[in-house]
């Protein structure tokens, strides 16, 4: 299910250009074909996770997977704007719900620790991997079979994930919705998220000055505030304000918003490099990235659970943290007219080698210390902040690229130097972040040892 859905996101973004001439999309539009899925999925992670410890991960998970199978046959039908826009918004709730508890679910599933770790670098490889190997089948299919089957090939897959996942799952008892179920919470909490997520996405086309920006940020601020305060009031709270006292926990959400805020505008904005400035089609930029993934999967698969266990979580993240700071400023010194092979693979390499280190631990990290009935709660959490983070990131780096490069243009500069300077520019500002997320992790998780917290699994109901 999690590769379905990372691969979902990339093919889409493949396909867009082909969606715009069958549909008729404006630009404006088109964006909304991301957007509608972004708005439901980011905003309801949290609240889908607390729903898996209220009734059961289980039942929470196969609703999100049905959902989200249905609504990939609704898109892949869907023969105007209307009917796409409403397809990838129910997509963005199916993923949601399935998507929120699946970390939590492998915490539960696989309590020993070496297991867990192993678990855990398959399900890190997933969610890294995925998107860069959804280029290439996106590019694949769009050009082989047109822009429907994108969303029809997850059909045949999900039906299976959910006569699989209804056979191998146990049943898992929840604590009920009278132990935590909070309908003001979830309104203001989803509030909150969707409008903060629909303000950044805006913000790239309004600016960040625009008085709707401004306006629609203080709203969400306002929202999440509000949220805040009734998680520390109510009685029954939708997210227990407690979780936040594992140290490690808090830490890990932290860093893993610089994280995803770098790799996402990295690869974004990588693409456009290979490019526009490289002069790459579609196909060859897809295949540029393979070393990452691969790289990815040959460190999350094995080596990052020994490395774990005889270094130490700790040690393992920050290790891999450095090493993706250290791929972001080589590529920022690839030259304008770069050679793939001395400039670009590299930098690909080293960061593919910090990411197979860094996401696993992070996860083991973002889990650690939390109670039984909080998994889902966790597992939400960090889907949030990684979608938070991404949001941020994606929407920070693609305005400082566009900046540098109207700027430079409104010089004389040549078009593609001004191009080059712009991702240079948007390339260093992402190993910002991740240094950033450096010392966070340096300074909050110093104490954190080597095997985690492991909760009971929970009784069959």
């Amino acid at each position: 299910m999690q590769l379905m859905i990372i691969l979902d996101g990339a093919i889409v973004t493949v396909a867009l250009p082909t969606i715009q001439s069958s549909l008729g999309f404006s630009q404006s539009g088109l964006a909304w074909v991301v957007n509608s899925y972004l708005l439901a999925f980011a905003g309801l992670l949290l609240l889908a996770g607390r729903l898996g410890d209220l009734i059961g991960t289980r039942r929470v998970f196969l609703a999100g997977l049905a959902v989200f199978t249905a609504a990939s046959l609704l898109c892949g039908v869907a023969g105007n704007q209307e009917l796409l826009l409403a397809g990838r918004f129910a997509q963005g709730v199916g993923g949601a719900l399935a998507s929120a508890v699946i970390l939590g679910m492998i915490v539960r599933l696989y309590p020993q620790p070496g297991e867990q770790a192993r678990a855990i670098g398959i399900y890190s490889f997933v969610s890294a991997g995925g998107a860069s190997i959804g280029l290439i089948g996106g590019g694949v299919i769009t050009q082989a079979l047109g822009w429907h089957w994108n969303f029809l090939v997850n059909v045949p897959i999900g039906v299976l994930a959910l006569v699989v996942a209804t056979r191998l799952l146990d049943r898992d008892r929840g604590l009920g919705l009278r132990g935590g179920a909070d309908l003001a919470g979830a309104v203001l909490g989803t509030a909150g998220l969707s409008l903060g997520v629909y303000t950044i996405v805006r913000a790239a086309d309004l600016g960040w000055t625009a008085g709707q920006t401004i306006g629609g940020g203080a709203v969400a601020l306002i929202l999440l505030a509000a949220f805040v305060l009734r998680q520390a009031t109510a009685a029954r709270p939708m997210l227990p304000l407690r979780i936040f006292r594992a140290r490690q926990v808090t830490g890990a959400n932290i860093v893993a918003v610089f994280v995803y805020a770098a790799g996402f505008g990295f690869q974004f904005l990588a693409a456009l490099y290979l490019q526009r400035v490289l002069g790459y089609d579609a196909m060859q930029t897809s295949l540029a990235f393979l070393p990452g993934p691969i790289v990815i999967g040959a460190i999350s698969l094995g080596l990052s659970a020994k490395l774990t266990a005889r270094l130490g979580t700790r040690a393992v993240l920050l290790t891999g943290l450095a090493a993706i700071a250290a791929g972001l400023l080589l590529l920022s010194r690839a030259p304008q007219h770069g050679d793939y092979v001395l400039d670009v693979m590299p930098a690909l390499i080293v960061m593919g080698t910090g990411m197979g280190m860094a996401l696993p631990a992070l996860m083991m990290l973002a889990m650690s210390g939390i109670d039984p009935a909080d998994t889902g709660l966790a597992s939400g959490l960090v889907n949030t902040t990684q979608q938070a983070g991404a949001a941020v990131g994606l929407a920070v780096l693609a305005t400082l690229a566009t900046s540098r490069t109207t700027g430079l243009l409104g010089h004389g500069a040549e078009p593609t130097l001004a191009l080059w300077e712009g991702y240079h520019l948007a390339f260093l500002a992402a190993a910002g972040f991740v240094l950033v997320g450096l010392v966070v992790a340096f300074r909050t998780l110093r104490t954190a040892p080597k095997t985690q917290h492991q909760p009971q699994p929970v009784p069959a109901a």
